[in-house]
């Protein structure tokens, strides 16, 4: 089964208005000699397009599909002049997810059933919240993560904030809190001590993801779990997160990070070293196979709610969300 074609677009959604849409989600489609298509979702917008176009493209028409491990380092290697991290890599993994998707399709499996088999048909699930928790996500999530990004908010009234929230969902439901790397050290310490008794699962990217140094004093002074990497590329940087424990929680984003062949290297790298894996965005299509075969303690976040031109989307009920079992990915999407 040959490469003939490889497309990229950026499908217009309802999307938030900021780098969520300039740099947006990607939709990637390999077609081969045999008719059959695999389809990937990256990011970096235009940008990650032209790359595909000009880079990407040229260097996999022609090829087998198989073997995709080989094509990623060979995708990686070609735009390592811009690359290594960032568009470079969100262009990368749509097509890498595109070609597995075409590994399942080969295969008739399920990637799931690629990646081994799901150890559970149906996964828990948590939302990430603003503010508080609308009244219709009550009941529906396994837990809730609050996002505090705000620089410019002090430590008091963000742990009032979740002194709120855990109020009103009562002392059961897992908590956790996104700092979306706005906070410093100090910064971060003080408010772990105010809400250490509110049973706050994990901080989420309290600091920006290069600071190093600082990732390794929370680890050795914060009294609650330190959590990172959605905004990190490649599994060789996170063998620097897990090797060097910067972090309690890695959580990839398998359209950002590398595709699904990085993401399996990750779970596989934390489990030796014994760091958990709670990927990004976990609800989504792209990476449920992952969290189903390869997790030992799975917990899906909701998916981007925008994305709604990827259909077979699974939908989440009583606070779990099926694995996807048909061919590939399951993904559906029409028009292209």
């Amino acid at each position: 089964m040959k490469i003939v074609d490889i497309r990229a677009c950026q499908p217009v959604c309802d999307s938030p208005p900021d780098w969520r849409t300039a740099l947006g989600q990607i939709l990637v489609a390999v077609d081969t000699d045999v008719g059959l298509v695999g389809y990937g979702v990256g990011g970096g917008g235009l940008a990650a397009i032209h790359i595909i176009r000009t880079v990407l493209r040229e260097l996999l028409v022609g090829q087998t599909v198989e073997p995709i491990e080989i094509h990623w380092q060979a995708m990686y290697d070609a735009t390592l002049p811009f690359g290594r991290k960032g568009v470079a890599i969100m262009a990368l993994s749509g097509v890498d997810l595109a070609l597995w998707d075409l590994r399942g399709k080969a295969a008739n499996r399920s990637i799931a059933e690629v990646l081994g088999g799901p150890k559970l048909e149906r996964l828990p699930t948590y939302a990430t919240v603003w503010d508080d928790i609308p009244d219709s996500l009550l009941g529906q999530h396994s837990a809730f993560k609050l996002h505090l990004g705000k620089s410019d908010v002090s430590v008091e009234s963000h742990a009032a904030q979740v002194k709120r929230v855990r109020d009103r969902v009562g002392p059961h439901v897992v908590l956790m809190v996104d700092a979306w790397m706005k906070w410093d050290v100090p910064f971060t310490l003080r408010f772990a001590e105010r809400v250490a008794s509110l049973g706050v699962a994990w901080i989420e990217e309290p600091l920006p993801p290069d600071d190093l140094a600082g990732y390794a004093e929370l680890m050795r002074s914060c009294p609650i779990p330190i959590a990172g990497g959605e905004h990190e590329f490649t599994a060789a940087a996170f063998a620097e997160l897990i090797d060097r424990r910067l972090h309690h929680v890695v959580q990839p984003d398998v359209t950002w990070c590398g595709g699904m062949t990085e993401l399996v290297k990750i779970y596989r790298h934390a489990d030796k070293q014994g760091v958990r894996v709670c990927p990004h965005r976990g609800g989504e299509i792209w990476t449920l196979p992952a969290l189903a075969a390869l997790d030992a303690n799975p917990l899906a976040e909701s998916g981007r709610p925008w994305l709604t031109w990827v259909g077979g989307q699974p939908t989440i009920t009583d606070g779990l969300i099926d694995v996807p079992n048909r061919p590939g990915f399951g993904a559906v999407i029409k028009g292209y």
